[in-house]
């Protein structure tokens, strides 16, 4: 052990004073304190889901449902454990990053190249963003048809400044809560409702779903809905952020070795996992449906979503279905799915910009109340560069994948990371047990694999 936590002055984000907390003893208790899974829930079910997962079945049909569930399961495992590391040891994402060995020169001195590197993802990412919104402005043309695409994402991006004006957590848990539960709902009854239709999902396509093929042809697709389906790289980071404004690592308290400490610790980490497991068993319910209207429907009648025509394309799944009438369920779960993920991503991203300043030497870590003003004036500005961004593009798949895919080179980093921040830094009685840390270390393989298929499939 080279850097035990709690060696450092306490960070008052992070880990403000008077805030120790003992944690619920059963279950039921437990859920009072969930919420972080609430706000990535709205995240994680978005462009990934609606647009790639969708446009993935429509692409190859049930053939690569598998890939899919893999893309949903296997990454809720870094998510846990990079959230164990910064519960516990107080740091926030980014300073985590910083401490990895390796430094390239910057403005005010040193910092560590994953930094670097999350810095680079942070444009396509705001790519992503504009895709977010384009599909949700879409969504609005859907239901109001006079209007026009870019002028239905101005209103939003308008929209969203006023609603993440405040730059708080619990306002953004309330309303998050709300969207979590229309679209979920929205969709199994629209799959569900899929089934007493001529395009029902036969057992033997099923079947078909878990013969492990990958289809070369749309590689790119298929890697971009793993980079972007379930909970991504961004989201995982943002994850981490959202623990922190929840009052899980100000609940556990500096690290100072006493039994106490590890009391709170391991009751504040169940809690943990449980929130970790809701947001799984959401993103499971929200994301599979979409992949079987568009393996289902899309694949069979010859659609392939692109351009502007995206989010029309993807109603077809309903409309061919269900009848006309269904255009307006599609259109109102596609809103609340893409809106949802627009304001949660803003507001995820909002946490970057201090913690980057901070870490760059622009800002002292004390100035918290600073932390918090850039918070803010971040949700107020970022949604019109998001629509900036969708009127260049105005192709949300496209603009979609590109984020997507550089989610995917993010992945193997974190969990590489988060194996040696905590070997290095973690009492062993707070690190994770073997079959987590195994877990951990195969996802870390398999991730760098999609990593270096993304640079030859995307990149080269």
């Amino acid at each position: 052990m080279t850097e035990l936590i709690g060696q450092e002055p306490r960070d008052n984000y992070t880990q403000p004073e008077g805030r120790l907390e003992d944690p619920p003893k059963s279950f039921a208790e437990r859920i009072r304190f969930l919420g972080p899974g609430v706000i990535i829930s709205a995240t994680i079910v978005g462009s990934g889901e609606i647009v790639l997962t969708a446009s993935l079945g429509a692409a190859v049909g049930y053939t690569m449902m598998w890939w899919v569930l893999l893309s949903c399961w296997s990454k809720s495992i870094l998510q846990a454990e990079l959230a164990r590391y910064i519960v516990l040891s107080g740091d926030t994402y980014l300073r985590a990053l910083n401490r990895a060995p390796g430094k390239v020169p910057g403005p005010r001195g040193k910092f560590s190249w994953p930094l670097l590197l999350g810095i680079l993802a942070f444009i396509p990412g705001l790519t992503g963003l504009g895709g977010i919104i384009g599909g949700a402005g879409q969504a609005v043309v859907l239901l109001f048809p006079g209007i026009s695409p870019v002028t239905a994402v101005a209103g939003l991006a308008v929209l969203t400044s006023i609603l993440l004006a405040s730059g708080g957590y619990q306002r953004l848990e309330r309303i998050m809560l709300m969207f979590v539960t229309a679209f979920t709902l929205a969709t199994l009854v629209s799959a569900g409702l899929m089934q007493t239709t001529e395009f029902a999902t036969r057992w033997e396509e099923l079947k078909g779903g878990f013969a492990f093929d990958f289809n070369v042809e749309f590689a790119v697709l298929a890697l971009a809905a793993y980079g972007y389906t379930g909970v991504n790289s961004g989201e995982i980071s943002a994850y981490s952020y959202w623990c922190v404004e929840k009052g899980y690592p100000a609940r556990i308290g500096v690290y100072d070795g006493s039994k106490a400490w590890f009391d709170r610790a391991n009751g504040w980490l169940k809690v943990l996992r449980t929130d970790v497991w809701m947001t799984l068993f959401i993103l499971t319910l929200a994301t599979i449906p979409f992949y079987f209207l568009g393996a289902g429907v899309l694949h069979a009648t010859g659609q392939q979503p692109s351009g502007n025509d995206t989010i029309v394309a993807l109603s077809q799944m309903f409309t061919k279905t269900l009848g006309e009438w269904s255009l307006w369920i599609f259109a109102l779960g596609a809103f609340f799915i893409l809106f949802s993920s627009t304001l949660a991503g803003v507001a995820g991203g909002g946490r970057y910009i201090p913690d980057y300043l901070m870490e760059l030497g622009f800002l002292k870590r004390e100035r918290v109340d600073v932390r918090y003003g850039i918070i803010k004036w971040y949700g107020i500005i970022v949604p019109f560069i998001g629509l900036l961004l969708y009127a260049g593009f105005q192709r949300p798949v496209l603009m979609v994948t590109i984020a997507g895919s550089f989610a995917a080179i993010m992945l193997p980093v974190q969990s590489g990371l988060t194996l040696y921040f905590q070997a290095k830094r973690l009492p062993k009685e707070v690190q994770p047990g073997p079959l987590a840390k195994n877990f951990l270390r195969l996802t870390f393989v398999f991730q760098a694999c999609m990593a270096v298929a993304v640079i030859y499939f995307v990149v080269l």
